[in-house]
């Protein structure tokens, strides 16, 4: 292999990895300011200008923070459990496509951050399954009964929506004929997929929501039933992981839903003009404009009741999506044929 490849792919990887961890941060001040405006407050002033340095004043708070640990806890698992929810985020994105190639220091590099996958969209439903692991393994080994309801209550939910979410994605698969994102991508520099597939991608945002925990679907973080849910025993920086993991999820499936149905970084305009940066501006336009709709979502929403949350689930998101790709399939054939 030529070792000038395994350079280029350690270079992508590490920017991969500071635009995720860096994009956290500041989404943590876009969330704050967003829903102050929303809701006609002034939001995070102080530090910086306009408040600009508040994710790093928070940073520094938490590093500082004395580490506690339940004498009763596995002090084993309750030391990997963030890492074993944060790991899965950062990576997941690995597969997503940026744009097009730009030419650096006269060689043309692919902007596919990391690997362009022939079964991109499978990598995608395999890394996100393993997140709920960390999220149980918490509940469990802090040996606190509010944390393991809220371990079970993310086990039960994610895995309840991951079948959704799945389905949802078979849409846009059938209607590029393949798994890889970039294709998925280039088959949309016309028409994006959420104008084919209207109700795979209502599916998709109702699943992610769940998956990421979010509101109006934050059931396991329920703080006036289960105290903090899942991390109820986490300070410092332990927390800052699982606090880390969620936003960075945010991020994630963003992107994700970015390139599945909103044309990702080819669409409206080519992903090769203004030189090759024109995929990735459209790219993160759509990934900003999508977490700015979970923000407003988190305004605007209440948290519904659990079995509301599971019956949805399994009662309706599910057979839609099902529906939904049995449709997908019989229109492709009959048109096709």
């Amino acid at each position: 292999m030529d070792p000038s490849m395994i350079i280029e792919w350690l270079i992508k990887s590490i920017i991969l990895v500071l635009i995720m961890t860096g994009g956290f941060a500041y989404v943590t001040l876009m969330e704050r300011k967003v829903l102050a405006r929303m809701q006609v407050r002034i939001g995070p002033n102080r530090a910086g200008p306009g408040g600009a340095l508040q994710p790093i004043a928070d940073a520094v708070k938490l590093i500082f923070k004395e580490e506690l640990i339940p004498a009763n806890a596995n002090k084993l698992i309750f030391i990997i459990a963030p890492i074993i929810t944060v790991i899965p985020a950062l990576v997941i994105t690995a597969v997503i496509p940026w744009g097009g190639t730009i030419n650096l220091f006269g060689r043309e590099v692919a902007l596919n951050l990391a690997a362009d996958l022939n079964v991109g969209v499978l990598w995608i439903l395999s890394v996100t399954s393993i997140s709920v692991y960390g999220i149980t393994l918490a509940g469990w080994s802090s040996n606190n009964k509010y944390a393991m309801l809220g371990g079970l209550r993310a086990t039960a939910q994610m895995i309840s929506y991951e079948l959704a979410l799945g389905l949802a994605y078979v849409g846009p698969i059938l209607l590029a004929g393949s798994m890889r994102l970039s294709d998925i991508v280039n088959a949309q520099r016309s028409v994006p997929f959420m104008v084919y597939q209207p109700l795979a991608f209502i599916i998709f945002v109702l699943s992610a929501l769940a998956e990421i925990n979010r509101a109006p679907f934050d059931m396991p973080e329920a703080e006036q039933e289960l105290t903090a849910g899942y991390h109820t025993e986490y300070s410092g920086m332990k927390f800052a992981l699982f606090f880390m993991a969620e936003y960075i999820k945010m991020i994630a499936v963003s992107m994700i839903g970015s390139t599945l149905f909103l044309g990702g970084c080819q669409w409206p305009f080519s992903a090769d003009a203004l030189g090759g940066l024109m995929g990735p501006l459209q790219l993160v336009g759509k990934t900003i404009l999508s977490m700015f709709v979970i923000i407003w979502f988190r305004a605007t929403l209440p948290r519904i009741r659990y079995d509301h949350l599971m019956a949805l689930g399994w009662k309706v998101a599910f057979p839609v999506a099902l529906l939904n790709v049995v449709l997908t399939a019989v229109l492709i054939v009959l048109i096709g044929g």
